[in-house]
């Protein structure tokens, strides 16, 4: 890795992607479902029902069931990436839950998803925790640890849920104090949807069929920091605020890869999910072909971190061989960060 600017641009020399997993909530909710529970407010306030499908795109999310863990989401996620990958619980050497959703403070997540899949005493394990970017950036570290010679094979594990804070979201705005302004503070947070994916990474040249995990390039701009604060009850949000600060991040982003990498013509272009508007305006910003950017956000929902995984998962069925896979990564803060895969 070396500096270029105070932003981090770096290349990987033996990582590769082996598996991907994904675990699907099986409750469907439908934003009609959500706009019927709100239709008084809607009323009451002088909004339109409709605004998630139509404004968003987000036809519905999913939802776990009450007795399903984030860290039981994940540990599904991870069971399915070792099984794809060929490769036994007891040679991954380093476990990394990204999750944003997490059921308390102390022990990690990533203890119990250790203990669940049987992984080795000797497999370092921790949680790592960036917004929606800290899958993306598990990544970065499992491979500085692949290319160090320190691990032989890493797995990164991400699994979030929407349920709680969409209800609790819910149970607020039906109440006769709620107003404009809370609803529309609250629209991103009915965005959300519920998910989980894994990753399993090694060496390259152990494992010539995997995909290569070129490099890639990071950037901040923490001055937004307060743009999107919330926890598992409450996420407040300045929708058209990140929107643009986004927009501007990821294109700086992508404006200082331009000397290293050569991304004007991939493949295909895995966008964090967030909406509808945001894929278009990044698409249009990056100047990339909107027909090369698979999408889960309308039946998925945002499901934070395992956006990028989970889309990628769904996306590979039709990725062949030799090409070119830029994935995008964007957490709230605000963070940003594009790496490269080869197929």
């Amino acid at each position: 890795m070396r500096s270029h600017g105070g932003n981090a641009v770096y290349h990987y020399s033996d990582t590769a992607v082996l598996s991907i997993g994904v675990a699907d909530a099986p409750h469907i909710v439908t934003s009609a479902e959500i706009d019927a529970q709100l239709a008084p407010t809607f009323e009451r306030v002088g909004l339109r029902p409709g605004m998630l499908e139509h404004l968003a795109g987000i036809v519905e999310r999913r939802w776990w069931p009450t007795d399903v863990s984030f860290a039981d989401a994940a540990t599904m996620a991870g069971a399915k990436a070792l099984a794809e990958s060929g490769i036994s619980a007891d040679q991954i050497g380093l476990l990394i839950d990204t999750s944003v959703c997490r059921d308390h403070l102390e022990p990690s997540a990533a203890v119990d998803v250790h203990q669940q899949l049987g992984l080795s005493t000797q497999c370092l394990n921790f949680d790592l925790a960036n917004a929606c970017l800290g899958f993306v950036n598990g990544m970065q570290l499992a491979a500085l640890m692949i290319d160090a010679g320190q691990i032989d094979y890493a797995l990164i594990v991400d699994g979030e849920g929407s349920r709680r804070t969409q209800e609790a979201t819910i149970a607020r705005l039906q109440s006769p104090s709620a107003t404009r302004q809370d609803v529309l503070d609250s629209f991103a947070t009915l965005t959300l949807g519920s998910g989980a994916a894994a990753m399993v990474l090694g060496r390259a040249t152990d494992h010539p069929g995997g995909h290569r995990f070129v490099g890639g390039v990071s950037r901040s701009a923490t001055q937004h920091n307060k743009l999107c604060v919330g926890d598992l009850d409450r996420m407040t949000t300045d929708a058209s605020g990140l929107l643009r600060a986004g927009v501007q991040l990821a294109g700086d982003t992508w404006d200082a890869a331009k000397d290293v990498f050569d991304w004007s013509d991939l493949d295909c272009y895995v966008i964090h999910q967030v909406s509808k508007v945001h894929t278009q305006a990044i698409a249009e910003r990056l100047g990339i072909d909107e027909a090369r950017v698979p999408l889960s956000f309308p039946d998925r929902g945002n499901i934070g971190p395992a956006s990028v995984p989970f889309t990628l998962a769904r996306a590979s069925a039709d990725l062949t061989a030799g090409q070119r896979v830029a994935c995008m990564g964007i957490g709230s803060g605000l963070n940003a960060a594009v790496i490269e895969i080869d197929w």
